[in-house]
């Protein structure tokens, strides 16, 4: 390995940016991807961009056959993250699931009367405002946000902070009336439709869900689908 493409996958890595290193196997050539931008002397085809996807889906390394040349990808992903907004009767079911799909979940919320040990026991609790609370965390590629208090005094400065982080996934809880209201108050922070596409409301996948068990299985669901996003390409 080059020592330029060592110490860029270095920094990229401290800094919890989506990495990819694509070595051709048989001559040792390398490509380093970071964040979509290419560095190095293998080309980023269509075909190595497809292949970045899974890699990056699976968070794992992959041998490919492209063009005739054999070429391994191995992702370099930020551990992946749930920060929940509102420490709220589906937060408390949301919590455990998202630990066993493998997140470290975090549970922000000023309340004090809802953000309790023992509401959420060996949970990592966040007093802090949630504007403030994200801007702390720092969400990257690996982090998923779901405002949940459905209280635009809180759940709003959570979504300004994460409209403008790289985070995976953003949901937030409510109807379409509530998604308009909201797309009219956050419009004056600057964001465009662009931005609005990014926020799933109503949050989670149409299962028809009812109880806050239901409507956290419907959010972890969809969390997973768009994480494995290439295999919804793949089937496009």
């Amino acid at each position: 390995m080059k020592s330029k493409i060592l110490q860029d996958l270095l920094t990229a890595r401290d800094a919890k940016a989506e990495t990819v290193l694509i070595t051709n196997v048989d001559t040792g050539a390398q490509s380093l991807v970071v964040d979509g931008t290419a560095s190095g002397d293998i080309e980023i085809t269509e075909d190595v961009s497809a292949a970045m996807d899974i890699v990056i889906a699976d968070d794992k390394g992959k041998t490919v056959d492209i063009d005739g040349n054999r070429l391994f990808l191995r992702a370099f992903n930020p551990p992946k993250r749930l920060i929940i907004v509102g420490a709220v009767h589906i937060a408390q079911p949301l919590v455990p699931m998202a630990r066993l799909a493998g997140f470290d979940t975090i549970v922000v919320d000023p309340r004090s009367a809802w953000a309790t040990p023992e509401r959420f026991p060996d949970v990592t609790l966040d007093a802090r405002w949630p504007d403030e609370a994200l801007r702390a965390l720092d969400p990257d590629a690996g982090t998923a946000i779901v405002a949940l208090t459905h209280d635009p005094k809180l759940d709003d400065p959570a979504l300004t902070v994460a409209l403008r982080s790289k985070a995976f996934y953003i949901g937030a809880l409510g109807g379409q009336k509530s998604a308009g209201k909201r797309r009219e108050r956050l419009s004056d922070e600057g964001f465009t439709d662009a931005d609005f596409a990014r926020i799933h409301g109503p949050v989670g996948l149409d299962i028809g869900a009812v109880s806050p068990a239901e409507i956290a299985l419907s959010i972890m669901g969809e969390i997973t689908q768009i994480l494995h996003r290439y295999k919804l390409k793949q089937a496009a």
